[in-house]
């Protein structure tokens, strides 16, 4: 009999064991992935796909829509109606410039790319912005312009009093002075990079090319570690200057300035 109940209490301990295994993997299937799980996951987010139908698209829509609008201009008698126009634009130019933008995201970045279309090879930061400026209708060399200095692309298109220049500002306090500035479309130099930020009820977005992805981005403030890491910032808001924008309107061209 003693022999008899040790051999049950063994069967019992390994039926325990068992059991535990059993629940032990029924766990494991059911539980929910881990922190280090749910980042690598993040980190393995696939790229956007570029665009190029849809941006064709807006292209032609923005060059019919200014048409329009310059023809008004031109028949305005006066100054309200000039003004209205010019209203207008800045909105047309605000809607549509985000727009053309997301459509090269996915793009990859190259320090030498010089892709004309989005998703037509790679591009680098300062001919992301020479070409969604030239595809928006600004009359520009897209080439000599994508090779300036970030500073010389923004004077290019406005004058150096509307140039707003920081050098070693604490990152939150540098944002906190441009959200409190005026919504509109924004070109941002950084020490060695240049790319939009769009500013508008939705907050803060940088778009550009590279970054820790190398491909065109739309981050948001939180994101935005080029601008955090760079010491020298300066930023020029293309669609609050009427000067501009009346240029635009007309089909003026836009030097590149040296």
């Amino acid at each position: 009999m003693p022999n008899a109940h040790i051999h049950m209490r063994s069967l019992l301990i390994t039926l325990g064991l068992f059991t535990l295994l059993a629940l032990s993997a029924t766990w494991l299937i059911k539980s929910p992935p881990s922190i280090l799980q749910i980042k690598s996951k993040e980190n393995q987010t696939p790229a956007p796909i570029p665009d190029p139908e849809t941006y064709a698209v807006l292209i032609e829509d923005i060059q019919l829509h200014r048409n329009k609008l310059a023809q008004e201009y031109r028949k305005a008698e006066t100054e309200a109606q000039r003004r209205q126009v010019i209203t207008s634009a800045k909105a047309l130019l605000e809607l549509t410039m985000p727009a053309l933008m997301r459509c090269w995201l996915g793009t990859p970045w190259d320090f030498n790319g010089i892709a004309s279309v989005p998703g037509g090879g790679k591009i680098a930061c300062g001919y992301f912005v020479s070409t969604i400026m030239q595809d928006t209708g600004f009359d520009v060399q897209r080439i000599r312009l994508a090779q300036q200095p970030s500073q010389n692309i923004i004077l290019t298109f406005l004058p150096r009093k509307s140039l707003h220049i920081k050098t070693a500002t604490k990152f939150t306090d540098y944002m906190h002075l441009v959200r409190n500035k005026a919504h509109g479309i924004y070109i941002i130099g950084l020490d060695k990079h240049v790319g939009f930020l769009v500013h508008n009820s939705d907050g803060l977005k940088f778009i550009h090319s590279g970054g820790v992805h190398k491909r065109v981005v739309d981050e948001s403030q939180q994101n935005a570690r080029a601008i955090e890491k760079s010491n020298y910032r300066v930023i020029g808001c293309l669609t609050n200057d009427d000067e501009l924008i009346k240029k635009w309107l007309m089909n003026k061209p836009f030097p590149t300035h040296l």
